[in-house]
């Protein structure tokens, strides 16, 4: 197995056949029925989410080279929930998937240090996670260390997929550059380091560039030629598979896409309201990777 973090991740790309991940949301109110009693206390809400978590984990193995569990809704479910989460992480493990813990941490000094090792470091824990850069190098130097070491990887948020993401990230300097791409340079220096780059040409130290803004990304692809992209934005947000296309390079590589709600929650959409919830799930995991892959070329 590649020690680099972004070798890893293009070889489960290549051997899924698709450069896409699916986002691990659960939300109780949405579950199939068969997870909901009324009624349900605290305890039952998260051993039902963690059921239908690893139910949705085994459809997804066969066809994903990568998930990726949003931490939030587990933490709202307190610390059963959080418990539940490292239980994904490691069962996604098990059953050879890359995972990508969607935490966003940040800090500087010793609680970053801190975040750092409890997020990728300790074990169970995801192979990569998310950061924000917003503190500067300082804030991120513990996480790029636990990288280094532990062959760990981290997307930092470079121009995020939400509608307001522009009021903060298209600030323009006095030289003309804009935010996001002054955080994309500092990105790109930061990951070109020691150490860091793998025998692909890609770094360990990777950038979140949200598909709903695809002149971005093709500007942020020049910034950043050496960052795998993980890239929000399609189905429920809004962005198609031509809007992600932009992130990736000529050959169709350097970026992996994300889909959640549009995925695990297949039956509830009218399409696959005929089908059990595993089949909705399956289903809607081919057409999701099918549609990401016909449109890079990958």
């Amino acid at each position: 197995m590649p020690d680099n973090f972004a070798d890893r991740l293009l070889a489960a790309i290549e051997k899924k056949g698709a450069p896409v991940c699916v986002g691990i949301d659960p939300r109780y109110d949405r579950l199939p029925d068969e997870f909901r009693t009324d009624g349900a206390g605290n305890i039952q809400r998260v051993e039902a989410i963690e059921r239908w978590s690893r139910g949705v984990l085994e459809v997804l193995a066969p066809h994903v080279p990568a998930v990726k569990p949003q931490s939030a809704y587990f933490e709202a479910l307190g610390p059963a929930g959080v418990a539940a989460y490292f239980n994904l992480v490691h069962y996604a493990e098990q059953l050879g998937l890359i995972v990508i813990g969607d935490v966003k941490r940040n800090d500087i000094g010793s609680t970053a240090s801190a975040y750092a090792d409890g997020h990728l470091a300790a074990r169970p824990s995801p192979d990569a996670i998310t950061v924000n850069g917003y503190l500067g190098q300082d804030g991120i130097a513990p996480f790029v260390d636990v990288c280094r070491e532990k062959g760990k990887g981290i997307f930092v948020l470079v121009r995020t997929s939400n509608p307001s993401a522009g009021s903060i990230q298209d600030f323009t300097g006095a030289e003309g550059v804009k935010f996001y791409e002054h955080i994309a340079a500092e990105v790109a220096r930061i990951g070109s380091a020691e150490g860091l780059v793998g025998e692909s040409g890609y770094s360990c130290v990777g950038a979140v560039v949200g598909a709903t803004y695809p002149d971005e990304a093709r500007r942020l692809r020049q910034i950043m030629p050496q960052q795998l992209f993980l890239v929000p934005g399609y189905g429920a947000q809004g962005a198609t598979a031509k809007d992600c296309a932009a992130a990736f390079t000529p050959d169709g590589s350097g970026a992996i896409v994300n889909a959640s709600r549009s995925v695990i929650y297949a039956h509830l959409r009218d399409r696959y309201k005929h089908l059990d919830w595993k089949q909705a799930v399956a289903q809607a995991t081919q057409s999701f990777a099918q549609d990401i892959t016909r449109s890079v070329g990958a």
